[in-house]
């Protein structure tokens, strides 16, 4: 058995999880997440928790098996707690503002970047060099926070662009002057 896949879910408190057919609900304080079951696993709600099994000891059973608990698990702790992904801006000038809904981006391009997130994805700016994606998805915030960096990844010179917080940028040495 795999060792992921054969732990049960448990329900956090104040999350519900609905199994209609192939099609699994779960609703909680921070959203509601939907998630379509792969045919071949079994999926049992009793007690407060969610069982996931598989017909056999295939190979793609077993890989369906740990990846369809997970998704169901991420489910769960996204509509009980949430995700959150904090992105940091280094370098002069660079900037983040909130305009509305959208996200406003100063990034040393002769232009501003705006971002529109997408349903199910908050973000904050604390400050202008402090960025703070949430939201129920994982995947959703995740994707997000990964285009948002991609606008102007860290180079490793000088350690300017966007990074995720606590993110180690490895710095190369720069020229050296010729003799």
């Amino acid at each position: 058995m795999s060792r992921i896949g054969k732990m049960p879910v448990e329900l956090a408190k104040g999350v519900e999880a609905k199994l209609d057919g192939r099609h699994l609900t779960v609703k909680g304080p921070k959203g509601e997440l939907e998630l379509d079951i792969v045919p071949e696993m079994k999926v049992t709600i009793d007690e407060g928790r969610i069982v996931v099994e598989r017909p056999s000891d295939a190979q793609r059973h077993k890989a369906l098996h740990g990846l369809t608990r997970s998704l169901i698990a991420n489910m769960v702790e996204g509509c009980s707690e949430g995700f959150r992904k904090t992105l940091e801006i280094q370098g002069v000038g660079y900037r983040a503002d909130m305009k509305g809904s959208t996200l406003n981006l100063q990034l040393g391009f002769s232009h501003p970047i705006d971002y529109q997130p997408p349903e199910g994805v908050s973000i904050q700016t604390p400050d202008q060099t402090t960025i703070v994606v949430e939201g129920a998805d994982k995947q959703a915030v995740g994707q997000a926070a990964a285009v948002i960096r991609g606008y102007r990844p860290p180079e490793p010179y000088k350690g300017k662009g966007i990074r995720y917080q606590g993110e180690h940028v490895r710095r190369k040495a720069g020229k050296t002057a010729g003799a």
